[in-house]
């Protein structure tokens, strides 16, 4: 009579144990951007072909000289409508600049949030060295 009710504790055990494994939720990936240097970023941008540069600054600091080829968001401001408006792609490669690199990283993250999966951040424009447009 012991060992059956000894047994019965042990496949007790067992058995809770191995359920308690089976109930433990599995983990959700989470999407999230990839920040690089402004050189790594223009490297590759010189090999991707089909991508957007955002600069999230003002329209007042993106008049005073911007990245060529840039389209401008307001970090500040920029909605998920206003997003998709000017982002049509949400696979798309979006290189996402400010001036220094905190707000592109701000943007990054709520471009993440809307649902944009190849977002990458690249700084500030302090680091860029190349042409300006204005």
């Amino acid at each position: 009579m012991k060992k059956a009710i000894l047994f019965s504790l042990i496949s007790i055990l067992f058995l809770t144990s191995c359920k308690a494994k089976e109930a433990k939720p599995k983990e959700a990936k989470v999407n999230t951007f990839k920040s690089v240097s402004m050189e790594e970023g223009l490297k590759l941008m010189a090999s991707d072909k089909d991508f957007i540069l955002l600069d999230v600054r003002t329209p007042e600091e993106f008049a005073a000289g911007h990245i060529p080829g840039a389209l401008q968001l307001t970090n500040e401001t920029f909605t998920k409508q206003d997003a998709e408006k000017l982002l049509k792609n949400k696979s798309q490669s979006i290189y996402v600049y400010c001036r220094s690199g905190r707000r592109s990283k701000e943007s990054s993250q709520k471009l993440i949030d809307f649902g944009y999966t190849n977002v990458i951040e690249i700084g500030g424009i302090i680091s860029y060295n190349g042409p300006m447009e204005k």
